[in-house]
């Protein structure tokens, strides 16, 4: 038994040696496959032109307000305005920041807030029902497959992008950098 207890702490302890670099690198890959496109797709629907937003936008961002105003963009002021263009250029930004390792903390934290945000709008705007925990199932759009999402996210603000990443590049050069 003392044998087997020895062999797993060992590999217990490779295990946490690779987990600095193997982690966010795993990390920024699942973003990629399954969130990356999924947010420059959403930010697609958003805008026109660079500051151009669609009617969609304030439909998905602002849902009762734009219906209170018979959905007439023309009657929405300068902080939907603001709000729709700085909500469309996050998606795509921030994952542009996470896929290269560029300031990936904090692009991962802004994505954070961001989702917090666009769950808030789903429940509260639209009506999406948040599901439950600990129900057997796993497909409730909000408690479920938002929580993966965060977690992800949560490995990416501590652990920063990895070693493939223009983080790594700028922390070796700012190391040469003479004091």
């Amino acid at each position: 038994m003392t044998t087997i207890l020895a062999l797993y702490d060992r590999a217990a302890r490779h295990a946490d040696r690779q987990s600095d670099w193997l982690l966010p690198s795993l990390a920024r890959l699942v973003f990629a496959g399954v969130l990356a496109g999924y947010f420059w797709a959403s930010a697609a629907t958003k805008l026109d032109g660079p500051f151009s937003p669609t009617a969609g936008a304030y439909a998905q961002i602002f849902p009762r307000v734009f219906e209170a105003v018979g959905y007439d963009q023309s009657q929405l002021g300068l902080f939907h305005w603001l709000v729709v263009v700085a909500g469309a250029w996050a998606e795509f930004v921030l994952p542009l920041l996470i896929l290269s390792g560029l300031l990936t903390r904090l692009a991962a934290l802004g994505m954070v807030g961001f989702i917090l945000v666009q769950s808030l709008t789903d429940i509260f705007g639209h009506g999406v029902e948040t599901g439950a925990w600990f129900d057997r199932t796993s497909d409730a759009l909000i408690l479920d497959q938002r929580a993966f999402w965060m977690l992800l996210l949560a490995v990416l603000v501590l652990k920063g992008a990895g070693p493939l990443s223009v983080d790594r590049l700028l922390a070796k050069a700012t190391v040469r950098l003479p004091a």
